[in-house]
């Protein structure tokens, strides 16, 4: 039962932080210290460096921007798009169609 209650309140926690993010400048994330792990210990750049302030200049159609924090961002935001849309059909109470059923 709480196990259902708690995915239940992710899923709408998954769903909605899209728009959440959209409320806020697209510049937010781009100041203070980075919690990558990799660059914390030893100073180098993981290929994960980035991608919050490009996805979230992505999100404003800041395009340019986005390319220059990691250049990932244009594959690994349409999986989240597909993973956000499987979430949505969940918590809408519908079936998703059977490629986001099967594969995400």
């Amino acid at each position: 039962m709480f196990y259902t209650a708690l995915k239940k309140y992710f899923l709408w926690l998954v769903v909605v932080s899209p728009f959440i993010l959209m409320l806020l400048p697209a510049d937010f994330f781009d100041t203070g210290s980075t919690v990558c792990i990799s660059q914390t210990l030893a100073g180098v750049e993981c290929y994960g460096c980035g991608l919050t302030r490009a996805t979230m200049h992505l999100l404003h159609f800041d395009f340019v921007t986005a390319w220059q924090f990691n250049k990932l961002v244009y594959i690994v935001t349409p999986l989240l798009f597909l993973f956000w849309l499987k979430a949505a059909y969940i918590v809408l109470g519908k079936t998703p169609p059977g490629f986001l059923a099967k594969h995400f």
